[in-house]
């Protein structure tokens, strides 16, 4: 049994995978297709499949055309060596989007990305403080 991942773009598919498979090690394009036939998102050509990886992970790419507003619900938690590595992705994917409540970011696409932190680091908390396998929570961390 395979499991994939399955993200949904209203546009630009393309970019964003390009851009995903640029800045997470592991990660490269499969391929890309267009729907060739009139569906009920769109016109023939306005609808793409795409089958990528991200970090070592397979997934799917679905740009549904026109007429879905591409609000399904996805989020890709990804968990980071270190917190330069997670504030490295979290600035980088918050370019074009924003920094939501409880560290999340919403990127450029409408992807939703939360950021672990898998062991303590150089950039970990004094003592008392939280351990810095806590998410990437503030705003601050992208500065």
């Amino acid at each position: 049994m395979k499991i994939r991942q399955h993200l949904w773009f209203q546009r630009d598919m393309e970019a964003a995978i390009e851009f995903y498979t640029s800045i997470i090690p592991g990660s490269s394009i499969g391929w890309i297709s267009n729907i060739l036939t009139s569906a009920p998102n769109g016109p023939a050509g306005s609808s793409k499949f795409a089958g990528f990886t991200l970090g070592g992970r397979p997934f799917m790419g679905f740009e549904a055309g026109p007429f879905d507003s591409s609000d399904h619900g996805s989020m890709i938690t990804m968990t980071c060596d270190t917190r330069a590595e997670a504030d490295r992705l979290c600035k980088a994917l918050s370019k074009g989007g924003s920094v939501e409540n409880a560290g999340h970011v919403r990127d450029a696409w409408g992807v939703y990305w939360q950021f672990l932190v898998a062991k303590r680091d150089e950039h970990a908390e004094a003592p008392g403080k939280a351990p810095a396998n806590d998410s990437v929570k503030t705003r601050s961390s992208v500065a």
